[in-house]
């Protein structure tokens, strides 16, 4: 049986995050992507404090399709070191871990 999983990264705006987005849905490497704008950030990058704007994605898929995810994001993400956190829920709906793992079912599971 899939585990849920999400995925949080940051973008510089919602027009970048969406165009991630789709490509990933289009790509069934996940179901969904909730980009919440307007976010506020201070960090540490090369030695300096930093203050940006920036989104929030969270990306929802399935923990079999990870490595694939990841490896999509760090390939299409704009940043030089983007931030990408796997969080694993305790659980899911029913419905809701049916409609991931039926919107992440790899190409070649779909071939009869």
């Amino acid at each position: 049986m899939e585990r849920p999983l999400l995925v949080y990264t940051t973008f510089p705006n919602s027009d970048a995050a969406l165009s991630v987005g789709e490509d990933l849905v289009r790509r069934k490497l996940i179901a969904c992507l909730n980009v919440l704008p307007g976010m506020a950030s201070v960090y540490m990058w090369k030695g300096h404090v930093e203050r940006s704007q920036e989104v929030v994605a969270i990306l929802k898929t399935v923990k079999t399709r990870q490595e694939e995810v990841y490896a999509a994001l760090k390939a299409q993400h704009p940043y030089e070191t983007p931030v990408i956190l796997f969080i694993e829920p305790a659980g899911a709906d029913s419905g809701t871990l049916a409609w991931l793992t039926a919107s992440t079912l790899a190409p070649e599971a779909t071939v009869g």
